[in-house]
Formats: C-alpha cells, structure tokens, sequence
C-alpha cells in the first residue's frame, strides 16, 4: 500500500507526535492532504503527517473496504495500515504514545476499525462523516448502512468487540458530522456515539449539556456554519465528543472547498481533531512493549 508522509521542516528535540489521515472514496491521498489542510497544520503545530492510499486494483473508486468483516476483525487493509505506521514510527523515531488516526467518509470507519482492533497503538480517533462500526459485510448492505445506519448489528458488533478484547483500554473518540449529510446520515453519528458511550462505559446521565456555537454569516472574514458541541467526560478526561453541524452535507468542514467533498464553512474540522488529539496519549501496556522488543 502506497503512502504520503508529512514531517515539518523544523527539528525538534521531542519525538514527533503522528496523526494518520485516511480519505475518502474517489479522493487520492494527495487530494486529501490538499483538501483539509492538514500539512499546513502539522507545519504550524510540530507533527507529523502519514496518508495510506487505497489503491485502484483494491476498489475501482479509491474507497476502503469497510463494510468486509475481515477488515472489521482487524484484518485485511486495517492490518495494511497498522503495518504503515509501524515502519514510519521506526524509521522517523515517532513518539509511540502520541499516534492519532483520522478519516473522511470510508476512511473514517476504516480510522474507527483501525483504533479498535488496535487500541494499544492508537491514542485517539477522529470520524468525519462516517459510517458506524459493524454491519455489512457487502458493499450493498454498507450502502444501506450509510443511508440507515447499522441498528441492531452495530450494537452486536461492539459487544462481541469488548466479549473478544475484555481488557481493551478506553478510545477517545472525536465524530464530527453534517445534518444536511444524505450519503452518510447523521443517524449513523448517533449510533457511533452510542458504541463510544458503551466502549469507554460512559455514563449518558452523566454527559455535559451540549454548547451551540453560532454561525459567522457570508460577507465576514471567516464563514461558519452553526454547530453544536456535546462532550462526554470520564472522570476529568474528556473521552467523547460529538460535533452536529447544521447546513453541511457530506464535505470536510472548513476544508479547501476547491475540491470535491470539502466545504470551505467552518468550524474548521482539522483544528477541531488536533486539538482533541493533543489532549491524550497512549501509555503502551507490558504485553504490548514485550511484543515488541519479541519476548513473551
């Protein structure tokens, strides 16, 4: 599997933080970098930057097979990118802890997939417009899914997750979303932030009240569509937030709107994802660090 990678021009005496960014169908790589700006943000912010690319030969239209229960179960393209990131992190001396996987669309299911079959590596995770976790297993059943969302099967799906991997550490999880989305509806946010609230076992009488930020109007500096902000703490570690932003359809919010599946309206979604990444780190577990070093 092809990849891109952005490190910023600056040394740094700290291991590099690394988000991973997966785009969507009938985007490249380089589209997306292009199209949320994330260079330009790793460059300011002092990280680094990895784009897998889905090839042509594996699905005519660039998309990620997410909907593949073999992908699901952490096999297949998931294990492609697990093994990305493993030769970027040795050969660039990344900082272990600090590894972020984002996505758009396919990409940010196959992020989701990704994170939770592999939650000793990935720190946190962050869905833009995607499908929820579990149900398919065809690509006619994973259209259904994005116009439906999974029901009763994305709830199973997480059970048999956490039956499978009982001692999985929390996820936080940043999902952003468009109310005005018609190729992924918005019903598949909520039924992701259902299996977030199971999975890092939130309690949902315990959740902050949701924050609506208004929107900036056409003609100011910096056009926004308004949103609203619901986070989901555990403890005093926020572990969930869902943004809902009204008038976005299936586009990248604040993105380079000169390409496909990008909306120039903020809130700007790339800031929004970093400055939810920064917040957390993944302590690796002994088992993880003997798997490693190849002790057992």
């Amino acid at each position: 599997m092809g990849y891109w990678l952005y490190l910023p021009s600056y040394d740094t005496v700290a291991p590099l933080s690394l988000v991973v960014m997966l785009h969507g169908c009938s985007q490249t790589a380089a589209q997306f970098s292009q199209g949320t700006r994330f260079n330009q943000l790793a460059e300011e912010k002092g990280f680094a930057v990895v784009y897998p690319q889905q090839s042509l030969r594996s699905h005519p239209s660039r998309c990620w097979n997410w909907y593949e229960k073999e992908v699901q179960e952490g096999g297949g393209e998931a294990r492609l990118i697990v093994g990305i990131i493993e030769q970027v992190v040795r050969r660039y001396g990344m900082d272990r802890t600090r590894i972020y996987i984002a996505g758009l669309s396919a990409g940010a299911s196959l992020a989701n997939i990704v994170a939770l079959n592999f939650p000793e590596l990935i720190a946190a995770v962050g869905m833009h417009s995607g499908p929820v976790f579990g149900g398919g297993h065809s690509r006619l059943a994973g259209l259904a899914i994005m116009q439906a969302g999974a029901g009763s099967q994305g709830q199973r799906a997480i059970n048999t997750l956490l039956e499978r991997t009982p001692d999985i550490p929390p996820l936080p999880a940043i999902v952003i979303h468009g109310q005005e989305d018609t190729v992924v509806r918005p019903i598949n946010a909520n039924q992701v932030k259902l299996q977030f609230q199971l999975l890092n076992r939130l309690d949902s009488a315990q959740a902050r009240p949701a924050v609506f930020k208004k929107g900036k109007q056409r003609g100011s500096r910096n056009t926004a569509n308004p949103y609203r902000i619901h986070d989901h703490y555990l403890g005093r570690k926020l572990m969930l937030r869902i943004c809902d932003i009204e008038g976005l359809g299936h586009a990248w919010s604040g993105g380079d709107a000169s390409l496909r599946f990008n909306a120039s309206e903020g809130p700007d979604a790339s800031r929004m994802m970093w400055d939810f990444f920064k917040r957390h780190r993944r302590l690796p577990s002994a088992r993880a660090r003997a798997r490693r070093s190849g002790t057992t």
